[in-house]
């Protein structure tokens, strides 16, 4: 099979195709043969080293895919031959076959393309469990997403809304707001050419934000919780902007605030009950014409270099998916 290879830590371009022999499942495992694998913002940090979890080199990136099962390892029940799925996997996503813990596998809808599937789990089910879980998002709130036209923005953009909240996207163009109106997003903000702490106050009418939904930090994420109401919750999602921020707690004191982690991938280990749960509510909502993962472009897996360098420059609305023939 055909694999892109992480050999040493380094920017996209210092990838390399490499044909490898092609995987067995072990106990508990199957293996998968890939028709689509989405890009994420920590492909981009894993190849340089910069992500939280660091496999051992040699490596393929690459953490969210869709295909149809090949082989089903000892001890693996529900699953056979020819099963549509798709799956997370840390690493390993961007190769024609990939070895995968049954654990992470879920059920490729009916309806659903492998395009669609590779760009579905990740998103969906970390911007789920940030608004349901982590922050008890409930009809009538209002939501801030910050990075709104991104592949989680607009998972929470769609999520927000399927949960009854006013939702406000934050962007910085008026080609990826347009994305977020698509989307569902009842207002936008230009943070890049309107002063955000101002339009959210002038559109809140003074009230301030309920839960603010942050995947960017740098100087956004200070701004946004400085403008949240009594009790809001800021959500901690990620670091897409590359600055990890460091907020003045006592807005916490005042505000009778909370500052939110949300670790997505622990949470799919530790809790997997209430991630099959996750997944269960995620794919109700798509067969329900609620969630429409936004696929704005597509590149054969070969010239996943290209797809990583877009990510990196911040230029992806919605996913950018590598497809396998």
């Amino acid at each position: 099979m055909k694999a892109i290879v992480c050999e040493k830590h380094g920017p996209p371009d210092s990838l390399v195709v490499k044909d490898l022999p092609s995987p067995r499942a072990g106990a508990g495992e199957v293996v998968v043969s890939v028709r689509a694998a989405s890009v994420n913002f920590p492909d981009v940090l894993i190849i340089e080293n910069k992500y939280q979890f660091k496999p051992p080199l040699p490596f393929s990136p690459g953490s969210e895919l869709s295909g149809v099962i090949k082989e089903v390892g000892e001890g693996v029940s529900g699953w056979r031959g020819g099963d549509r799925v798709m799956a997370f996997t840390t690493y390993g996503a961007f190769a024609e076959e990939a070895k995968i813990e049954a654990t992470r596998l879920a059920r490729l809808p009916a309806k659903m393309s492998f395009e669609e599937g590779a760009a579905f789990v990740l998103t969906y089910s970390t911007s789920d469990h940030a608004l349901r879980d982590r922050a008890a998002l409930s009809a009538g709130e209002t939501l801030l997403v910050l990075g709104a036209s991104g592949g989680v923005g607009l998972a929470a953009v769609e999520i927000g809304k399927a949960l009854g909240a006013r939702v406000i996207a934050c962007a910085s163009s008026g080609e990826k707001l347009a994305v977020c109106r698509e989307h569902g997003a009842d207002e936008t903000i230009d943070y890049a050419a309107e002063d955000l702490r101002d339009r959210i106050k002038t559109i809140t009418d003074g009230k301030g934000l309920d839960v603010v939904y942050d995947p960017v930090g740098g100087l956004y994420t200070e701004l946004a919780f400085r403008s949240i109401a009594w009790r809001g919750r800021l959500l901690v999602v990620g670091f897409a902007a590359g600055e990890i921020p460091k907020l003045p707690l006592n807005l916490a004191l005042l505000k009778g605030a909370s500052v939110v982690g949300v670790f997505w991938g622990d949470f799919a280990r530790r809790e997997p009950k209430q991630f099959a749960a996750s997944l269960r509510q995620i794919a109700a909502w798509y067969e329900a014409g609620k969630l429409r993962p936004h696929v704005s472009q597509t590149f054969p897996l070969t010239r996943a270099a290209e797809a990583l360098k877009l990510m990196a420059a911040r230029k992806v609305k919605g996913k950018i998916v590598l497809t396998v023939p």
